[in-house]
């Protein structure tokens, strides 16, 4: 990709990520991105065409981000990882936006990204792993389909308790879920 188009859509997906802290996702206007950007309207439609992809790109770049900072097989169930902990962090800062885009009246485009991404992280962990990889007695697919399914699911009704534990907390929650009732028992909380 040319380096002028990949530094216009990073500072699209930016501004998108800054203004969607600040207010409303409603409230937003893609002339509010564009500006926020730095560019005018017409450079925001070369890349995007709508508010949507411009979040599901964001946010997926985000997953990813966190995917390549968990290196190697996850084989340390004592702890959390930290690219989950930094994860949660961003949906805490984001908090608002997430709320929106895995809530009942989201967006099914970032929803999908983000749940492909979850799923593909969690078919190359166990990949990583080969022989040491759980054997959970059903297809890879449907193991990671589960994964990615229930972390969306504590994700969301942690974005909708009140009060919300902090992030290292609801990471700690989540890990444990995912590790189920056997390999939990030795997790300490942060």
């Amino acid at each position: 990709m040319d380096p002028r188009s990949a530094r216009t859509r990073q500072a699209l997906r930016q501004a998108a990520l800054q203004l969607a802290s600040e207010r409303a996702l409603d409230e937003i206007t893609i002339g509010d991105i564009a500006e926020r950007a730095g560019v005018n309207r017409s450079s925001f439609y070369q890349h995007y065409s709508d508010k949507e992809t411009l979040l599901a790109d964001a946010l997926d770049e985000i997953v990813e981000e966190v995917g390549a900072s968990l290196e190697g097989p996850l084989k340390t169930p004592d702890r959390v990882p930290a690219g989950i902990i930094r994860f949660l962090e961003h949906v805490e800062a984001h908090a608002g936006l997430y709320a929106w885009a895995l809530g009942p009246h989201g967006s099914a485009v970032v929803t999908a990204r983000i749940w492909s991404r979850v799923d593909d992280l969690v078919r190359r962990h166990l990949a990583l792993a080969g022989d040491d990889a759980p054997d959970v007695g059903v297809p890879i697919e449907i193991f990671a389909a589960s994964v990615a399914g229930s972390g969306f699911g504590a994700v969301r009704a942690w974005l909708e308790s009140d009060p919300r534990a902090p992030a290292a907390v609801a990471a700690t929650w989540i890990w444990r879920m995912l590790l189920g009732p056997g390999q939990a028992a030795g997790l300490t909380e942060p």
